[in-house]
C-alpha cells in the first residue's frame, strides 16, 4: 500500500520540484517528549515533504504568473499549500491530513518538528549538538538537516498523514550520513548557527544543484519586499502585510 501512494505522490508532486519520503508516526513519536506527538497511532502511514532547488522555477514562478490575483500572503506557503492540496485530489477514496511546517498549535508550539520528521523518514540527516563528540560551545547550539544530494539548499515543507492507513510491517531507512567526520561536524554546526546568512554551511559537502541566483536573491530578500521581485501587485502587497 505504501509504495503505491508513494508512486501517487511522486506523480502529483514530482513535476513540481518536491520529493516525499515514507515514515510510520510511531518512528517520530518514539523520539520526541510527548506534548510533541503526532495524535495518530504508531503504525500510521506519513509522508514528509521537501521542496528540492528546481521548486522554485517549477511550482512557485508558474504559480505567480498565473495566481498574481489571488495571492493575499507569502507567495511560497501558498504554492506549497497549492500543491499539497491537490493531494487530495489524487485520493479522493483516503482521507489525507495536511500539516504545513509553518502550523503552530494553541501553546505557539510547532504543529510538527520538521527536522526530525526528515530524519526519521530516512530524506535528510539532522546533525545536532550530539553528534559532536568534542563540544566546543558554551551556548546553545541548534541542528541543521543535509540532504545527501542538495546539502542545505532545500526546504520541508510540511507532512502528509493517511490516517486509515496502517502500515507496520514498513521497514525504516536511516538518512544518509553525509557529514561523518567530527571536523566537518563542528564546521558544519559553527557555520550555520553564526553565519547562516552567508549560506555555506549549505555547501558542506558537495552539491548536485542548488539554488539559482535569482533563487538565492529572493530568499534573501527580507518578506515584505519579496512581491516586488516576483512582480506581483502593489495591491497584494499590501493585502499581506496590513
Amino acid at each position: 500500500m505504501e509504495g503505491r501512494v508513494a508512486e501517487g505522490l511522486r506523480g502529483v508532486l514530482g513535476p513540481f520540484g518536491f520529493e516525499v519520503h515514507a515514515f510510520k508516526v510511531g518512528w517520530y513519536n518514539a523520539i520526541l517528549q510527548p506534548t510533541f506527538h503526532l495524535p495518530y497511532p504508531d503504525d500510521t502511514l506519513a509522508f514528509v515533504v521537501l521542496s528540492t532547488p528546481s521548486m522554485f522555477d517549477k511550482a512557485l514562478k508558474p504559480f505567480v504568473n498565473k495566481e498574481r490575483l489571488k495571492i493575499i500572503r507569502d507567495p511560497v506557503d501558498q504554492c506549497v499549500s497549492h500543491h499539497l492540496s491537490r493531494v487530495k485530489e489524487k485520493f479522493p477514496d483516503q482521507k489525507v491530513d495536511v500539516i504545513f511546517d509553518y502550523e503552530i498549535l494553541p501553546s505557539r508550539k510547532p504543529k510538527f518538528l520538521a527536522q526530525t520528521a526528515a530524519h526519521v523518514a530516512g530524506a535528510a540527516y539532522y546533525y545536532q549538538r550530539k553528534d559532536v563528540k568534542l563540544d566546543p560551545w558554551g551556548r546553545r547550539i541548534y541542528g541543521v538537516c543535509i540532504h545527501p544530494k542538495y546539502g542545505g539548499w532545500f526546504a520541508i515543507r510540511g507532512l502528509l498523514v493517511f490516517p486509515d492507513i496502517q502500515v507496520p510491517f514498513l521497514e525504516q531507512s536511516a538518512p544518509v550520513d553525509c557529514v561523518s567526520t567530527e571536523e566537518k561536524r563542528i564546521e558544519l554546526l559553527e557555520q550555520f548557527n553564526f553565519h547562516w546568512q552567508n549560506s555555506r554551511y549549505r555547501d558542506i559537502i558537495e552539491v548536485k544543484e542548488r539554488y539559482s541566483e535569482e533563487q538565492k536573491a529572493y530568499f534573501a530578500t527580507p518578506p515584505a519586499e519579496r512581491f516586488r521581485l516576483l512582480g506581483l501587485t502593489q495591491e497584494a502587497q499590501r493585502s499581506t502585510f496590513h
